[in-house]
């Protein structure tokens, strides 16, 4: 069956970007687990304790040491960064392409030090940078194991959060932020408790820690075991002999040590309390105590400060015995997994206090007045019947409705070979495609076309169809339109399949202005996502900008691009418009070639501090990424690796081509055609040919008030009796002669 013409397609014959990323050069690691944590008020993440020894002055230091206070935490950030440099040259690629301009290399040191500048900033509030893009595993709707969901938004303009909807009759007071920091924190997060509700003739459980297994097996952990059995059963197997003394007298040791500190007539009263020597003099007038008592009754460990350095860690002296018995004892988790209730006792028990597939939105209280608006993060958005409100939709699927993937990513393929292709409007009938056909129809052709890649466009939910899906409302929720997610994930899972990459359109660069369905205004305020006054309105499509600049903003666009490869396992990332974000005019000024203009001051420079970090972010969590840049302007160092200057992207999108064929077509007649022209077109940038992409045509052409190759070379005559076969010979061989020299070109600059 074939596709609509409509469906444009885009040819990349290219070897692929081995990269080489270096490993990142930040001071984390992926998939390691830090020593120490920081809290905010909700306590969502408690502190890690880890049992260590280490000597600054004999041992290499542990690769996340634990913080041991405030003054030594920049020293460690110091030599962490130092090591992060590594190997970093902000120039390096102006330097390998034998490019000086002194403004320009100016800025890219400037702008190298305020990334390190960001960095800083970030690692004040986020673990790592993983976490940074991980916010999905927090906010929105989350389920919790202790038979709840947990709500959590950002809206720092707002003085009143609640949630409404048909779960709770759409009250705006059953379902609030408490008040204080248990509801709303310093940074303008606000958190709601949804409880599931009882049923019937059933008893709340006795211990607030109770948990569910809501997913895995419907009675994983759900022997029976009650708390009481629980503890009895922990003291009799864990402890040794005597270590549960101090649990069945809980002031034992706290007499115990306040008798060893000031003897067993000590103050009773502040006004009797002597000054309390130094940790150091005390710890040596007990050893000086105890120096002849047997091995038996001194602590198996033993503290020396060398005092080389003033952040050396203390050298810790153990007995290997002891040691060897502490590594080998294991804390009494497996213990609490026994209490643990399969989903079944759930279900028998508790009703969830927001069903699956309810509608809801976010409702706040503003200094302007109430208002209510879809949930940021919310990851499915179902538009009412009139487009002009949009409903959110609980979505958490029992574990049987649940798709199971089945199809692991295909491998990078060394040449790429890409079609671009929008779902609604693949099928033949008069209307708005679904998933299901284009899974049916689809694939199957693209496959059979010699295609490794599709391109998805107007995937992400948004307001006006008529824009193909690129002024995006809900940044987190696939298009309604076409599907459910578990559909979209079963049409991830078929292309992988047949060793398709999937690559998703991603529009970073503004927001659809519509207030009560996008982030405009969301929380009643003008600058809650994007920059205020003119700045934050693009100045010709009527969109919204974002400020960049902002660490929450940055945290809602890098975990959004980390959500759809989690989520939905994409392969990669077609960023859409940079020059909308990378400059003040959005992009819209005459561009000589000079350096000088992408370095003055229409640069916005946050912005390309955003696509480093999401670049490198994206590249050090999922190694087999592949991030494609559009950008008209052709920004210097597009695909240039970050630690060398450049903006980190594996390819970049000639859009030259597409125009130039367009142009031939509809303006040229065939016998002058300038092979000059269409030369200099499709060679592009000569730095960077091997990592250019060449469309033959794109979807540019039809949404921007142009036409495709079939419109202009066929008119309106398919299908009457007026035409000639003539014509269509005619047609169908420049359709052909175009694709040709893209490819003939592609192979060329592949071998040189």
């Amino acid at each position: 069956m074939m596709v609509p013409l409509t469906s444009s397609t885009k040819i990349a014959l290219l070897s692929t970007n081995t990269n080489g990323y270096p490993p990142l050069k930040f001071p984390f690691q992926i998939g390691k687990k830090n020593t120490f944590r920081k809290c905010n008020s909700f306590g969502f993440r408690s502190p890690k304790k880890q049992s260590w020894s280490c000597s600054a002055s004999e041992q290499p230091q542990p690769l996340n040491p634990p913080q041991q206070n405030e003054k030594r935490q920049p020293k460690f950030k110091k030599k962490q960064t130092k090591h992060a440099d590594k190997g970093v040259d902000p120039v390096g690629f102006l330097t390998k392409h034998g490019i000086s301009h002194k403004a320009f290399a100016f800025f890219l040191r400037e702008r190298y030090k305020a990334l390190k500048d960001l960095r800083d900033e970030i690692f004040n509030r986020y673990l790592n940078l993983k976490e940074l893009a991980s916010g999905y595993e927090l906010l929105g709707m989350q389920r919790n194991a202790q038979h709840r969901v947990d709500f959590l938004e950002w809206a720092p303009g707002a003085r009143y959060c609640a949630i409404v909807g048909d779960f709770n009759g759409w009250s705006p007071t059953e379902n609030c932020a408490r008040e204080g920091h248990f509801g709303h924190d310093d940074y303008g997060y606000w958190f709601i408790i949804l409880e599931d509700k009882l049923r019937e003739g059933e008893e709340p459980d006795e211990f607030y820690f109770q948990q569910y297994n809501y997913v895995d097996d419907y009675d994983k952990g759900d022997s029976g075991v009650t708390v009481e059995e629980m503890f009895k059963k922990a003291n009799d197997e864990y402890w040794e002999p005597g270590e549960d003394r101090f649990i069945k007298s809980r002031y034992e040791a706290v007499a115990k040590l306040y008798e060893q500190i000031f003897g067993p007539n000590g103050p009773q009263t502040e006004e009797e309390l002597e000054e309390i020597a130094d940790p150091e003099t005390r710890y040596k007038a007990w050893k000086a105590q105890h120096r002849d008592d047997p091995p038996s009754n001194l602590p198996s460990t033993h503290v020396i400060d060398t005092g080389m350095k003033e952040y050396d860690v203390f050298n810790i002296i153990d007995d290997p015995v002891w040691l060897e018995k502490f590594r080998a004892k294991s804390p009494p988790i497996a213990y609490w997994l026994e209490t643990r209730k399969g989903r079944k006792a759930w279900l028998k028990k508790y009703m969830p206090g927001i069903p699956h597939g309810s509608k809801y939105r976010v409702y706040f209280n503003t200094p302007t007045g109430p208002l209510e608006r879809v949930p940021a993060w919310a990851t499915y958005v179902v538009p009412d019947a009139d487009g002009k409100q949009a409903f959110a939709i609980h979505w958490e699927p029992p574990p049987e409705s649940k798709y199971k993937w089945k199809h692991k990513h295909p491998p990078k393929p060394k040449t790429l070979r890409i079609y671009e292709c929008h779902v609604g409007i693949s099928g033949q009938d008069p209307k708005v495609a679904s998933f299901d056909v284009f899974i049916q129809k689809v694939l199957p052709h693209v496959k059979e076309a010699g295609y490794n890649a599709i391109q998805l466009i107007g995937l992400v939910e948004h307001k006006d169809y008529f824009t193909v899906g690129y002024r995006v409302t809900n940044f987190y929720a696939v298009s309604s339109r076409y599907g459910t997610p578990e559909d979209f994930k079963r049409l991830v899972d078929v292309a992988h399949g047949l060793g398709l990459l999937v690559f998703l359109d991603i529009v970073h660069s503004y927001a659809a202005a519509d207030e009560m369905v996008g982030l405009s205004l969301f929380d009643g305020s003008n600058d809650c996502y994007f920059h205020s006054g003119k700045r934050g309105n693009h100045k010709f499509w009527g969109t919204r900008m974002f400020n960049y600049a902002d660490q929450d903003v940055l945290h809602f666009l890098l975990s959004n691009l980390n959500w759809w490869v989690e989520e939905y396992q994409v392969d990669g990332f077609h960023f859409h418009s940079l020059g909308s974000m990378m400059y003040t005019h959005n992009g819209f000024a005459t561009f000589t070639g000079d350096l000088e203009e992408y370095c003055n001051q229409y640069v916005d420079k946050d912005a390309l501090l955003y696509l480093i970090l999401a670049n490198d972010i994206l590249h050090a969590l999922h190694p087999n990424i592949i991030t494609i840049s559009e950008d008209a302007t052709l920004y210097p160092g597009l695909c240039e690796l970050t630690s060398q200057g450049g903006l980190g992207f594996d390819y970049f999108v000639n859009l030259s081509a597409p125009e130039m064929w367009s142009s031939f077509l509809e303006n040229t007649p065939d016998h002058e055609w300038s092979m000059s022209k269409i030369v200099s077109t499709l060679v592009g940038n000569q730095q960077n040919t091997e990592k250019m992409l060449l469309y033959a045509e794109n979807h540019n052409q039809s949404i921007s008030g142009g036409q495709s190759f079939a419109e202009v070379l066929f008119g309106d005559t398919i299908g009457c009796s007026s035409v000639t076969e003539e014509s269509l010979l005619r047609g169908s061989s420049l359709h052909k002669v175009d694709y040709i020299y893209n490819w003939w070109f592609s192979i060329s600059q592949l071998h040189g």
